[in-house]
C-alpha cells in the first residue's frame, strides 16, 4: 500500500501554493496602506488601520512589515519589479534596447485613472518627510531587479562585466528622468511614455551634442 506517502511534486505545489497566499497577503496589505495614505493623510495611517482595512489581525501587517512606510513604498518596489518582469518577458531574440523599450512602453501605459493614481503616488513619495528615506530602498531594489534581468537575458556576468551595470544605469535614469519630467509638467503637453521613448531614442544614439535653444 501507498497510503500516506507524499511526493516531491506534491510538497512542491503546497509550498508553491503557500508562498502565492503570501505574495497576495502582502500585496494587499501594500495596496491598502498606499490608498489610506492616499485618502488621510501618511501621518493618519497606522499599521492598525491598515490591517483593519486589510482584514486581517495587526501581528499578519507586523509578519510582513516593519512599518506603515514600508507598506506604502511596497507598492512602488512591486512597479519596479513589474518594469524588470517585462524586460524578461520579452522575446528572446529581440535587441536589448528594443526590448527596455517595451517594457517601459508597459510599465508607463495604462488608462487615465491609473496614471492619475501614480502621478498621486509619485508626490506623496516626494512631499511626505517619513516616507522620502524609504525611496533609496525603492530605488536600490529596482535598480538591482533590472540589473539581473538585464545580465540575465544578454548572457553577461553581473558580478565582472561592465555593459549590464551601464545599460541598468542609463535605463534606470531615463525612466526616473521621464515620469520626474512628467510628474512637474503640470500642462501634461507629453505622456511619460513619449517622455521614456525620447530618452531611450537619445541615450541609443549615444547622446549627441544638444540641440542649443535661443
Amino acid at each position: 500500500m501507498q497510503t500516506g506517502r507524499r511526493t516531491d511534486d506534491g510538497g512542491d505545489h503546497r509550498s508553491g501554493l503557500r508562498e502565492r497566499k503570501k505574495a497576495a497577503t502582502r500585496a494587499a496589505l501594500s495596496r491598502v496602506a498606499m490608498r489610506l495614505a492616499l485618502e488621510d493623510g501618511v501621518e493618519h495611517v497606522t499599521a492598525e488601520a491598515i490591517a483593519a482595512a486589510a482584514d486581517v489581525a495587526p501581528r499578519t501587517f507586523h509578519n510582513y512589515f516593519a512599518s506603515k512606510e514600508e507598506a506604502i513604498v511596497a507598492v512602488m518596489v512591486d512597479r519596479a519589479r513589474g518594469f524588470s518582469d517585462a524586460l524578461r518577458a520579452r522575446p528572446a531574440g529581440e535587441p536589448i534596447w528594443d526590448a527596455l523599450h517595451h517594457a517601459i512602453v508597459a510599465e508607463l501605459s495604462g488608462p487615465p485613472e491609473v496614471m492619475a493614481e501614480f502621478l498621486a503616488q509619485m508626490r506623496m513619495l516626494k512631499s511626505s518627510k517619513s516616507l522620502r528615506a524609504h525611496n533609496l530602498t525603492i530605488f536600490e531594489e529596482g535598480d538591482h531587479l533590472l540589473l539581473t534581468a538585464i545580465a540575465d537575458r544578454i548572457g553577461s556576468d553581473v558580478e565582472r562585466d561592465l555593459y549590464p551595470r551601464l545599460l541598468a544605469a542609463v535605463a534606470v535614469a531615463a525612466l526616473k528622468t521621464s515620469v520626474s519630467l512628467w510628474e512637474e509638467d503640470d500642462d501634461r503637453d507629453a505622456t511619460p511614455v513619449a517622455v521614456a521613448t525620447d530618452a531611450l531614442r537619445q541615450l541609443r544614439a549615444g547622446l549627441p551634442e544638444p540641440v542649443t535653444r535661443h
